[in-house]
């Protein structure tokens, strides 16, 4: 059976029951390991070898996070930059990743025609997620289709449980490819 690496990174999660009911329909879905950053290293001093280990592991990689200015919160850029280093994800004999298919998992407070060419951001959410599409590259990985929750602030509790079982079955998609 194939393994999903859910990487959490949420720096309040308390605030965020977008990323609660995520993570909860998640966690529930075997063959599913969940590495939450912010409650394993608040300090920001990730354990490298463990983080390996577990992307060694797995055959899929989800980045789950809320889209913070364009990006990620700073543990999950910590992360990546840590983590993947020359040798392992990348460079000579750093073919460790190759073939593992990255996916993204995100929340965004705009709405869906905002993140268009004709909306207020200018750019769809898939061409700003470029550089992890273009990280998973690198690494000789396949990146997937984003599973995006927009207008995040404006969803109501039928959206949300609906949101939850969305990602369910994203997730149980990719692990019978």
């Amino acid at each position: 059976m194939k393994k999903v690496l859910l990487v959490f990174a949420h720096p309040d999660l308390t605030a965020s029951r977008i990323n609660k009911a995520l993570l909860a329909a998640a966690q529930n879905i075997e063959g599913v390991i969940v590495s939450n950053l912010y409650a394993k290293y608040p300090d920001f001093k990730i354990d490298v070898k463990a983080e390996q280990t577990l992307l060694l592991q797995a055959d899929i990689i989800i980045l789950q996070h809320p889209f913070y200015w364009y990006s990620s919160p700073a543990l999950l850029k910590e992360w990546i930059d840590l983590v993947f280093l020359k040798g392992f994800a990348y460079g000579k004999n750093g073919d460790l990743l190759k073939s593992k298919i990255l996916v993204s998992t995100i929340s965004a407070d705009g709405s869906f025609e905002g993140y268009q060419q004709t909306g207020y951001n200018l750019y769809t959410i898939k061409e700003l997620l470029r550089p992890f599409e273009l990280t998973a590259r690198y690494c000789q990985m396949h990146y997937g289709d984003p599973f995006v929750v927009y207008n995040t602030d404006n969803v109501t509790d039928d959206e949300l449980e609906a949101k939850a079982l969305g990602y369910k079955d994203f997730i149980n998609v990719h692990l019978k490819k």
